[in-house]
């Protein structure tokens, strides 16, 4: 059984894997989203087998609904589902940083092969490769202070500071859990890993659709 839970926003829904984080598609319907989320499960397979799993999740099971909003329609998942409390053991939390890890490798090598002018939307719209990357970088960051990791500022070609900061951003995520966040106000570790995964693969498979032509 593979468990999902749907982010119910006024216009549109997110369905989201509860166990495999970041693999989480939108849809106009709940069965919109289901069915993105299933189209997307080759491309998500990669991801997994980078980091060393099998992928074999089974027939979706809705496990929970959870209320979105404006966010949720713009297209980024923002509800935080009562499921993200579940306590997270060692190896629960090693395997999440191995799949967003492989997220994070795969965004770099798929952004080093790609042009820099990408397709644009059918509306015109869309950043181009480098300011796509920035935006990954940057978003990361203010992402990571819901972990309690906080870095200043840095180019995104700072390879050094990139890396430092994931490191640390790791480090967090694959530690044992009771469900709680790590910071007052904060993120629980297995909302925080999917938040970040997602963000990474969502753009990762917009740059890999965009510089193909059209």
């Amino acid at each position: 059984m593979h468990r999902v839970y749907l982010e119910l926003g006024p216009k549109k829904v997110f369905a989201c894997s509860a166990d495999w984080p970041g693999w989480a598609r939108i849809g106009r319907s709940e069965e919109a989203a289901l069915a993105a989320l299933a189209d997307y499960a080759p491309r998500y397979r990669v991801i997994a087998e980078r980091a060393g799993l099998g992928f074999e999740p089974g027939d979706p099971a809705v496990a929970e609904r959870v209320r979105g909003g404006t966010t949720t329609d713009f297209g980024a998942p923002e509800a935080v589902a009562a499921l993200h409390g579940e306590p997270e053991d060692e190896a629960g939390a090693r395997r999440s940083v191995a799949l967003l890890r492989a997220a994070w490798d795969t965004f770099g090598e798929v952004a080093a092969v790609s042009p820099e002018e990408l397709r644009k939307g059918p509306r015109g719209g869309g950043r181009d490769r480098d300011r796509m990357v920035s935006h990954v970088v940057e978003a990361e960051r203010a992402y990571a202070r819901k972990i309690g990791v906080r870095h200043r500022p840095f180019a995104p070609d700072d390879l050094a500071a990139l890396s430092a900061m994931r490191d640390e951003i790791a480090d967090v995520l694959a530690r044992p859990s009771g469900g709680e966040p790590p910071v007052p106000n904060g993120w629980p570790p297995r909302y925080a890993v999917h938040r970040i995964a997602w963000h990474v693969l969502d753009h990762l498979w917009e740059m890999q659709d965009r510089s193909e032509p059209g």
